[in-house]
């Protein structure tokens, strides 16, 4: 009888996710009907029609004179390096929080600070203080990760049961042993989803920094649209790769942080 339940609710599970998946593939094929339609019906140069975006972004990928990829290639080393440097820098400057109220006290205070700045407002401070470079964009990312993803593992710890905190005092954990076994684990779900917030606002503000003074010493894919569109002449690149841009972003969201959140806090049992 167990097993026949444990069957039912898989199959429910299954038959819900590819439902979605479904539905999500069905929108996208009409807008995508609905673009081609419009764009051929009209023909604006402006707005180029899908078939020509796809035909020039196959091209991008071969050209001599610019290839997409490596355009790519240089944005998406900066957002991995930003990412791995303001997540560590969040978990650490959070888990001090935690031992110390001192540290507590003024971490959130910054938090509510910086958090509410907008990436972009920093831009010319960072342009007279460090120039317009890769380094510039690196704190950029670094600044659109760490407030956002500190914010929601402190609170994360605030929503901890305690239980949790009393069980492991109980067990002779020290305070860094409970943030270790403790805080962390117990608040993961929001670690994770400061972690995708993070990414979120650091992607698009590394792209607009790049479109705003990256051409000069960077080779980003913001720097590709801005010079497909200023220099090149060419709509139909800055379409593809603003596609482009959505596509990595989709791959990021459903083959990382959906693989992560599976085999983690949904196997926990800390989301739905």
């Amino acid at each position: 009888m167990a097993v026949c339940l444990v069957n039912k609710e898989n199959y429910t599970k299954l038959k819900s996710r590819y439902t979605s998946l479904g539905v999500q593939f069905i929108f996208v094929v009409i807008c995508c009907i609905s673009w081609q339609l419009y764009a051929t019906s009209r023909n604006i140069m402006g707005f180029p029609a899908l078939d020509v975006i796809v035909a020039h972004l196959i091209d991008s990928f071969t050209s001599t004179r610019q290839p997409i990829l490596l355009y790519m290639a240089h944005s998406f080393i900066l957002i991995v390096e930003g990412l791995a440097i303001g997540a560590l820098t969040a978990v650490v400057l959070s888990g001090l929080s935690v031992v110390n109220n001192i540290i507590g006290s003024i971490y959130r205070l910054l938090i509510s600070i910086f958090d509410l700045l907008p990436g972009v407002a920093l831009l010319p401070i960072l342009m007279i203080t460090v120039g317009a470079n890769d380094l510039s964009i690196l704190i950029l990312v670094i600044h659109s990760v760490l407030w956002p993803m500190s914010r929601n593992i402190m609170d994360g710890f605030r929503m901890i049961p305690p239980t949790y905190i009393e069980a492991g005092k109980n067990y002779g954990l020290s305070i860094y042993g409970l943030l270790a076994g403790v805080y962390i684990p117990a608040s993961f779900a929001n670690v994770l989803s400061g972690l995708k917030i993070g990414w979120a606002r650091a992607w698009r503000g590394l792209i607009s920094a790049e479109m705003i003074f990256g051409a000069a010493q960077s080779a980003g894919i913001g720097v590709y649209i801005n010079n497909a569109r200023t220099i090149w002449l060419d709509y139909p690149s800055v379409y593809g790769a603003i596609f482009l841009i959505i596509i990595v972003g989709v791959i990021v969201e459903y083959g990382f942080f959906h693989v992560i959140e599976s085999r983690t806090v949904k196997r926990w049992g800390m989301i739905r």
